[in-house]
């Protein structure tokens, strides 16, 4: 029975970062009741069945989802439960920021079924939190972990970033090791990414931000690659590392190209042959909803080669690698061909494990431009 995901976007924001591409708003809470009205009506008027019978995850990003009440939560997870089976949920992900998910809200999401939180983190250092427009303090960080953990949660992931102005590798080195020392169970590094229509990308712009060179981008994420291997933590994936085990269940669905159903403003699905989002922005959202419109912006059809090279791109990203066997034997060819076109070019950063393509090490740094040369035209 293929399994699927199901993702809700809750946008609510206390400040909107500035490098986050994302949607969310901030100073909108006022509006979370008529919000959570059109979420719930979203969830009912859905037809789970369509997509398949078992659902397996379930992760409420954002946003910060953690400034939902937890009577908002229920009433979610009653919808829900009303239209899956809710106990085939053996994953439950909320995302949480430090300093916004109080010790009494966090025992109160786990009681209610949460079993694995994120915690967006992303450093240790003042002064890049600052940059970063993070409003929790490095304390908050100790204690909302310590308080994640005295109120049950034994599946933590920490969001690291890297590659921030004014961040040199003996910092992000501390930083590693400060969480290491925390003992979560999955961390997910990320290098800061200049996103189009992000106050960043305006400051890049206008030349008031230098970002780093792609020579510091690379080592800083080789120094992570190292140390977080070398203290117990797996790669399963080019950001993301893990105890065995715990890696994101929720995650994989997106690159194994498995279904999953999002809802909520900006939310995307896919059914295994149609990919579709809904409208972005949220007062359209709630108002597509309030008119009993449909919610979705855009939809696609996706061809044969673009779901096969999906398989490539994500498979690159994956420690597992592309599985030639799931590929036809004509597709494997024209696959094999590309190989062979850019032997020369990738020497030394592809490898070819019985029936399975993977990255050398030293590939992975190049996934997306080793993708680019290996799709199928």
């Amino acid at each position: 029975m293929t399994t699927a995901g199901i993702y809700i976007h809750i946008p609510f924001c206390n400040v909107k970062c500035m490098y986050c591409d994302f949607y969310s708003v901030a100073d909108r809470n006022l509006d979370q009741p008529r919000f959570f009205e059109a979420l719930i009506k979203e969830i009912n008027r859905f037809d789970f069945t369509s997509i398949t019978e078992q659902f397996d995850t379930l992760f409420i990003g954002g946003g910060t989802p953690s400034l939902m009440s937890p009577n908002q939560l229920e009433l979610i997870l009653k919808a829900l439960s009303d239209k899956i089976v809710f106990s085939a949920l053996t994953e439950i992900t909320m995302e949480v920021n430090p300093g916004e998910a109080p010790f009494d809200k966090l025992v109160e999401f786990y009681s209610l079924g949460i079993n694995r939180l994120s915690i967006g983190i992303q450093s240790l250092e003042p002064s890049l939190l600052t940059f970063l427009t993070r409003i929790h303090t490095v304390e908050d960080v100790f204690s909302s972990f310590k308080s994640a953990r005295k109120a049950g949660f034994n599946n933590i992931n920490c969001d690291i970033i890297f590659n921030i102005p004014g961040q040199t590798k003996q910092i992000l080195q501390r930083d590693l090791k400060t969480i290491i020392d925390l003992e979560p169970e999955h961390i997910s590094t990320y290098s800061l990414t200049v996103e189009h229509g992000t106050k960043l990308n305006k400051l890049v712009s206008a030349g008031e931000v230098l970002m780093p060179s792609i020579e510091v981008d690379a080592e800083m994420y080789q120094m992570t690659r190292e140390i977080l291997s070398n203290n117990g933590f797996e790669q399963y994936e080019i950001s993301n590392f893990s105890k065995s085990g715990k890696e994101c269940l929720h995650n994989l669905h997106y690159w194994h190209i498995e279904p999953y159903i999002g809802f909520g403003p900006s939310a995307h699905s896919f059914d295994g042959i149609r990919r579709w989002n809904n409208v972005r922005l949220l007062d359209q959202y709630m108002k597509k909803m309030e008119e009993d419109l449909s919610p979705i912006s855009t939809s696609e059809d996706l061809t044969l080669i673009q779901k096969i090279n999906e398989k490539i791109g994500f498979g690159l990203r994956l420690n597992e690698g592309i599985d030639l066997d799931k590929l036809s034997e004509t597709h494997k060819k024209q696959f094999n061909q590309n190989v062979e076109q850019h032997r020369n070019k990738w020497d030394g950063y592809i490898d070819k494990v019985g029936n399975k393509i993977k990255l050398h090490e030293k590939g992975i740094a190049f996934a997306d431009a080793i993708a680019v040369d290996l799709i199928l035209q």
